[in-house]
């Protein structure tokens, strides 16, 4: 009996400790099974989110016991923010009418605070300086197990579960083909190279600080890893901030170092280099002179990224109109032919030769060829649509946006997400809390181990990811910003208080 109240004493002690710990491996490795499906969306309930809500829960318990002492350090940032949310929430659903579902937009509005909640548990579980690298050991063994495991999608076939769209979100066993982007336990490949970006300046500044070898191998599984993701996007924040972080160092050697390998691994991606080519190219398109409609001549594969069609021409000095060579006009021909023998097919019927003709010339008649510089379709739809609609929310109320959830899933850019959703009082808030951070753990720079500097430069990574995707709305990447946010916070507030003693 004694030994049973020994091991309840311990737990009553070092249970919150337990769960951050468990926090640390289940929210990067669990992979993204829907638990409970929601209607009119696509994102689930998912297992997760009941642990979160297990450790709000004894962490409440044990601050009204006094166990643990709750640290207000940016807490009234974080309450006006979240109140921010809400109030656009509310002026969303039952003044403007922009949120269509009220449900979902509530759910979206409470997914902010279920976020950043976690940054106050990891805020007042730091209780002395060892503890800062104990959980950053557990954070980089998690790491390297996420990377192996990516690693083993591209090359053992392990099976993948992804909610790229919302098909893939039910929960279904995915096998990647060849060409397709490793995503590991993620949700995306997005996803996945978001939460390396922010991890791979921290790892290298602990190999910087302990002079241990076994850090540097991890960084360089964790890069390949990062390669096989095959994102543009965090591939230069990732070098932007590795760069940024060993020059603000003078690791010199160190930053060649880093550089070679890069360079070296991002050629064993073939997807990579290719999607880099592909983002913008120059291409002879058509234009429709009637309707403006883009035809881009080009055969459509799963191992090509397609183009879009935003296209910036390249004025000619003659006025006569581009020749169209032998190889575009036979592209523009199946281009206008895949739709019709589509719908050909589906009546059980086969094109005669004279009746493709007859439709090539009908629907050639005024296409206008033209010399472009092309883009990408990933970075067209931005420009087209996504981005476009965000803004077009903030002209509607520039102070609290249309609200949570009004403008769809994913923007593929944080910034105009949260001004669309938010308004200029809610996506103030939020980066005031984030540079706020920044600045307390700034202050530092001069007296602290280089691990703190990393974890500065990962924040630059992942806000330079933010201008291309939704970094702060996935969720692995959003818990794990605002925990290692939390750890170090309360490691630095304790440090300050032993330099005031």
């Amino acid at each position: 009996m004694e030994k049973l109240w020994n091991l309840l004493r311990w737990l009553d002690n070092y249970l919150l400790k337990l769960l951050l710990i468990t926090f640390i491996f289940i929210i990067p490795l669990y992979p993204k099974l829907p638990f409970i499906d929601l209607e009119y969306t696509y994102i689930s309930i998912r297992l997760e989110d009941f642990f979160i809500g297990f450790m709000l829960f004894v962490f409440i318990i044990q601050l009204l016991r006094k166990k643990v002492t709750l640290r207000k350090k940016f807490l009234i940032l974080f309450i006006l923010f979240w109140t921010a949310v809400f109030l656009s929430f509310i002026f969303g659903t039952y003044i403007q009418k922009t949120i269509q579902v009220a449900n979902i937009g509530f759910l979206h509005s409470a997914r902010r605070v279920e976020y950043m909640i976690v940054f106050f548990i990891a805020l007042s579980l730091i209780k002395s300086k060892s503890e800062l690298l104990q959980y950053s050991k557990f954070i980089f063994v998690a790491l390297f197990l996420v990377s192996i495991y990516g690693i083993g999608q591209k090359f053992l076939n392990f099976p993948a579960v992804q909610t790229m769209n919302p098909e893939f979100a039910r929960g279904h066993i995915l096998y990647l083909t060849p060409e397709a982007r490793i995503s590991s336990t993620f949700g995306g490949h997005y996803d996945l190279a978001a939460y390396l970006v922010l991890l791979l300046p921290l790892l290298l500044s602990v190999y910087l600080w302990r002079k241990k070898f076994l850090y540097f191998v991890i960084f360089l599984v964790a890069l390949f890893a990062l390669t096989l993701t095959a994102s543009r996007i965090s591939s230069i924040a990732y070098i932007v901030s590795i760069s940024a972080f060993l020059v603000y160092l003078r690791k010199w050697k160190l930053l060649i170092t880093v550089l070679i390998f890069s360079l070296g691994l991002s050629f064993l991606s073939n997807n990579l280099i290719a999607r880099f080519v592909k983002t913008f190219q120059i291409k002879q398109i058509f234009v429709n002179e009637l309707t403006g409609q883009v035809v881009v001549p080009q055969k459509i594969s799963t191992k090509e990224l397609p183009a879009g069609s935003f296209y910036v021409e390249i004025k000619n000095k003659n006025t006569s109109s581009p020749v169209i060579n032998t190889t575009n006009q036979g592209l523009l021909n199946e281009t206008i032919l895949s739709g019709y023998r589509d719908e050909a097919r589906k009546e059980g019927k086969v094109l005669t030769a004279s009746e493709e003709a007859q439709i090539i010339a009908t629907a050639s008649v005024n296409l206008k060829p033209v010399n472009t510089v092309i883009s990408d379709i990933s970075f067209a739809t931005r420009l087209q649509a996504e981005w476009p609609r965000a803004i077009n929310s903030f002209l509607k109320n520039p102070l609290l946006g249309t609200g949570p959830s009004s403008i769809t899933e994913a923007t593929d850019n944080d910034y105009l997400r949260w001004i669309g959703e938010f308004g200029a009082l809610g996506t103030s808030l939020f980066l005031i809390i984030i540079f706020s951070i920044a600045k307390f753990v700034w202050q530092f720079k001069k007296h602290e181990e280089t691990i703190y500097i990393g974890f500065l430069f990962g924040i630059l990574g992942l806000l330079l990811n933010a201008a291309y995707i939704d970094v702060f709305e996935a969720s692995k990447v959003a818990y794990y910003f605002w925990m290692i946010s939390g750890l170090f916070v309360g490691s630095l507030i304790l440090k300050k208080k032993q330099y005031q003693a």
